[in-house]
C-alpha cells in the first residue's frame, strides 16, 4: 500500500542519509555538483524550519512517500512563490523500489499538498533529460512536456540537459474528476 504525508521530525535523518550516504557516482548521475552541496547540519536545520513554517512562509516543502507505512522516498518543491508556482523534485531513497512504477502514484498523491496548501497555479518539474524514470512518471501523471533545454535545475546541481514538465491548476483539477 502506498501513501504520502508531510515531512515530520522522524523523516529528517533518513532524508539526510539519502543525500549524505549516497555514492558520488549516484549523486553525479542525478546531476548534483558535489561541490555545491551544503553541510548535512544545514540541510537538517532547513528541514526542521520547514516543518514549523506556515505554508505561505515556506521556501521548500517536502512530502514523504510511504510503502506499507515505511518511508521510501520524497518529493519536494522549492523556488516557491506562494499562490503562483513552485519547482518539484522527485527522489526514491530505496534502490530496490526504483523502476517499479510506483513514482506516478506517489506523485499523484502528493499533488494535493502542493496545489491546495501552497495555492499553486502552476507546478514545474525539470528532471535530467537522460533520467527516463521521472520523465516517464511525469508523463503518466498528466504533466505537459514544455521543452528540453540546458539549465541548472537546483542550487546543488550542475548545468545539464533537462526536460521541463508543467502542470497547471486546471490540469490538476481535471485529474481529480
Amino acid at each position: 500500500m502506498i501513501s504520502v504525508r508531510e515531512i515530520t521530525k522522524q523523516d529528517i535523518e533518513p532524508l539526510a542519509d539519502y543525500w549524505y550516504k549516497a555514492t558520488p557516482e549516484f549523486l553525479i548521475s542525478m546531476g548534483v555538483d558535489i561541490s555545491k552541496m551544503f553541510e548535512r547540519e544545514k540541510l537538517v536545520e532547513n528541514l526542521e524550519k520547514q516543518i514549523t513554517q506556515k505554508y505561505d512562509e515556506k521556501q521548500a516543502y517536502c512530502i514523504i512517500w510511504l510503502l506499507d507505512g515505511e518511508p521510501v522516498g520524497h518529493n519536494n518543491v522549492n523556488d516557491i512563490v506562494f499562490g503562483e508556482r513552485a519547482n518539484m523534485h522527485l527522489h526514491m531513497w530505496k534502490l530496490g523500489e526504483r523502476k517499479r512504477g510506483l513514482g506516478p502514484e506517489f506523485i499523484k498523491l502528493a499533488l494535493p499538498y502542493f496545489f491546495e496548501n501552497l495555492k499553486l497555479k502552476v507546478l514545474y518539474c525539470e528532471p535530467s533529460a537522460h533520467n527516463l524514470a521521472p520523465n516517464k512518471a511525469l508523463s503518466k501523471v498528466g504533466f505537459e512536456f514544455v521543452k528540453e533545454y540546458m539549465t541548472v535545475p537546483s542550487i546543488i546541481c550542475s548545468e545539464q540537459l533537462t526536460k521541463q514538465w508543467r502542470m497547471t491548476r486546471e490540469m490538476y483539477k481535471s485529474l481529480k474528476k
